[in-house]
C-alpha cells in the first residue's frame, strides 16, 4: 500500500500534463484516506468517478481518472480492473477516432501492447506511402492510454506513431532492466513493413527518456529525441540521491525489476550510461528539466550538456515533470518535433 498524501502530489503532476485542472478532482482526492478497499480507499473513490464521467460519455477523463486508480502500479485485483477499465475506456474512445488503432506485439518472452496511428498495412503498401515514425512512451508510473492522444499530433505532423510503455508498465509483461532499450528496436522491426523506421523519432519522458538515449548508441535509425526528466548516470548510482527519493518512486522501480526496494542499490548501477556512452549519442536530443526535480539529479542534466553533441535544453523552475509549466512544455515539444523531423533528411 502506497501512502495516500504522497499519492495525491503525484496525480496533480501527472493531470496537469493532461490539462484536468484541480477543480476537477480537489473534492475527490480530500474524500480519499486510505490505500485499503471500499469508500474512502484510493481505487475505490477513483473508480467511482471514472464511472460517472464514462456514463456521462467523457470518455477520455474516465479513462484518465481509471489511470489514477490503478496509480502507481498494479498491486492487487483492484488496480488491475483499475487498469482494465482504462484501456477499455480508451477502446471505446478511439471508435470514435478511426485513425487509431490497437496493436499487440511479442518481444522476447513478454506482450507489448500499444496504440497507433498512421501505421500502412502490408496489403496496402502499394497504394500507401510509409510515414516516418514516432515512438511515444511515458516514465514508470504512466501508462500508454496517458498519452494516447499524442497520436492525433503526431498525426498532424504527418507520423506514423506508436504509443506503448516502459517493461513492467501498465500491459507491458516484460521485466525492466539495462537491456530494455532493446524494446525500442525490437518495435521498429516489428513496424518495418508499416512505416518509414529508417526515420525514427522518440517522444520518451522520464525514465524512458533513459532508455532511448542508450538506443541511440546502437540503431542508427533513431533520429532525434525529445524527453523530459531523464535519468543518466547519478540517480542510478548516487545511493544518498537513492535513499531521499520520493517512496512511490523507489517502490515502483522495484516492483517494475521484480526486486524488493533493499536490493535496489545494488541493481541500479547497472542501468548508469558512461562518458563513453554518452558520447556516442549521434542524434539530436531536445530536453526538459525542471531545477528543482525531486527525482532526476542535477547532475545528470549536466552530463547530457558535457558530452552529447546536438542538446537543447528548455529548463523551468518546477518539480519533476514540470506541473506548472504543462502548457509550455507541450508547445517546446511539439515545435521540436516539427523542427527534427524538417531537418532530418
Amino acid at each position: 500500500m502506497s501512502d495516500v498524501d504522497e499519492l495525491k502530489r503525484h496525480v496533480a503532476a501527472h493531470a496537469a500534463t493532461l490539462g484536468i485542472g484541480p477543480q476537477e478532482y480537489q473534492a475527490l482526492t480530500a474524500g480519499i484516506s486510505h490505500d485499503g478497499v471500499g469508500p474512502g480507499s484510493w481505487v475505490y473513490e477513483w473508480s467511482r468517478a471514472a464511472e460517472e464521467r464514462e456514463a456521462e460519455g467523457e470518455l477520455l477523463t474516465a479513462a484518465a481518472f481509471y489511470n489514477f486508480a490503478r496509480f502507481p502500479f498494479v498491486d492487487g485485483n483492484a488496480r488491475l480492473d483499475a487498469l482494465e477499465n482504462c484501456v477499455r475506456t480508451i477502446e471505446e474512445w478511439r471508435y470514435e477516432v478511426p485513425a487509431v488503432e490497437r496493436l499487440d506485439l511479442k518481444i522476447g518472452n513478454g506482450t507489448v501492447g500499444a496504440w497507433t496511428t498512421g501505421l500502412v498495412g502490408p496489403d496496402s503498401l502499394a497504394g500507401g506511402q510509409r510515414r516516418p515514425l514516432l515512438i511515444i512512451t511515458g516514465g514508470i508510473v504512466s501508462i500508454k492510454e496517458q498519452w494516447v492522444t499524442v497520436l492525433l499530433t503526431a498525426a498532424e505532423l504527418g507520423l506514423a506513431a506508436v504509443v506503448t510503455e516502459l517493461p513492467g508498465v501498465g500491459e507491458n509483461t516484460l521485466r525492466y532492466t539495462p537491456e530494455s532499450w532493446r524494446i525500442f528496436p525490437a518495435i521498429l522491426d516489428a513496424l518495418a513493413d508499416s512505416a518509414d523506421v529508417s526515420r525514427t523519432f522518440a517522444l520518451a519522458l522520464s525514465f524512458s527518456g533513459h532508455l532511448a538515449l542508450r538506443w541511440a548508441v546502437e540503431d542508427p535509425r533513431l533520429r532525434g529525441i525529445v524527453t523530459a526528466g531523464a535519468p543518466v548516470r547519478h540517480l542510478f548510482t548516487d545511493r544518498a540521491w537513492q535513499n531521499a527519493l520520493p517512496p512511490v518512486t523507489r517502490d515502483t522501480l522495484a516492483h517494475l525489476a521484480g526486486v524488493d526496494v533493499e536490493r535496489l542499490p545494488d541493481l541500479l548501477p547497472g542501468f548508469a550510461l558512461s562518458d563513453q556512452k554518452l558520447a556516442a549519442v549521434n542524434v539530436p536530443v531536445r530536453y526538459v528539466a525542471s531545477t528543482r526535480d525531486e527525482i532526476i539529479p542535477a547532475h545528470d542534466v549536466q552530463l547530457l550538456r558535457t558530452h552529447l553533441s546536438d542538446l537543447a535544453v528548455l529548463e523551468h523552475d518546477d518539480v519533476h515533470g514540470a506541473p506548472q509549466h504543462a502548457a509550455e512544455t507541450r508547445a517546446w515539444t511539439v515545435q521540436a518535433l516539427r523542427d527534427l523531423l524538417d531537418s532530418t533528411p
